[in-house]
C-alpha cells in the first residue's frame, strides 16, 4: 500500500462508494452518476427484479443483508469468502464489484480474503483474488467514481448493448 496524499484520497473516495457504484462505473458511467445523485430506479423493472430473485433465491439459506460500515453488502460471505451473485457470468461489473469488495476488506477492515462470482443460473462460480493489478484497478475506478459523481450533471448519453434492458432507460431518452 502506498502511502501518499494519493492513497489517502483513495480512502477518502472509498468512504462513499458502494459496490452497486463500482459495478455501475464499469458497466453506465451515466447510471452511476443517477445512482450517485439518488435519482432512484423503476424497482419494478424486469431486468431489476431478475437480479434481485437471482440474489434471494440462489442461497436462500445465507441470504441474509450483510451490510459492512453502512457502505458495502456483499451478498454474501461463505468459508470465509466473500460471494457475488450474479444473474451471468458475463458480468465485467460484477467483477470489479467484488474486487472492490476484496479490496475493502482488506484495506478498510484488515481483513485478506478471496473472492467467488457466482452465476447460479450458468452454474458457474469463479474464484477472485485481489491482485496488485487488480488493487491498481480497483484504485483506479476510486478515482473515477469520484469524479464522475462530483460533476454537476450526468456523462453524456452512450449506446451500450445492455440499453434496452436498462432501468435508467427512460432518463437517457430526454
Amino acid at each position: 500500500m502506498t502511502q501518499n496524499n494519493r492513497d489517502g484520497d483513495i480512502h477518502d473516495a472509498a468512504e462513499r462508494v458502494t459496490g452497486v457504484m463500482m459495478q455501475y462505473y464499469e458497466m453506465c458511467t451515466r447510471e452511476l452518476w443517477f445512482v450517485a445523485h439518488d435519482i432512484d430506479i423503476d424497482r419494478g423493472n424486469r431486468h431489476v427484479m431478475r437480479g434481485t430473485r437471482v440474489d434471494k433465491t440462489s442461497y436462500a439459506e445465507n441470504s441474509e443483508s450483510i451490510l459492512i460500515d453502512g457502505t458495502i453488502a456483499p451478498d454474501l460471505l461463505d468459508d470465509g469468502r466473500i460471494v457475488e451473485v450474479k444473474p451471468s457470468s458475463d458480468s465485467s461489473g460484477g467483477r470489479l464489484q467484488l474486487l472492490y469488495y476484496l479490496w475493502y476488506f482488506k484495506h478498510k477492515l484488515g481483513i485478506e480474503t478471496t473472492g467467488v462470482l457466482a452465476a447460479p443460473r450458468e452454474r458457474t462460480r469463479e474464484t477472485v483474488e485481489l491482485t496488485p493489478d487488480a488493487e491498481k484497478q480497483v484504485e483506479t475506478a476510486l478515482h473515477g467514481i469520484r469524479e464522475i459523481i462530483t460533476q454537476d450533471s450526468p456523462p453524456a448519453f452512450e449506446e451500450k448493448p445492455y440499453c434496452g434492458s436498462c432501468a435508467y432507460r427512460d432518463f437517457c431518452q430526454i
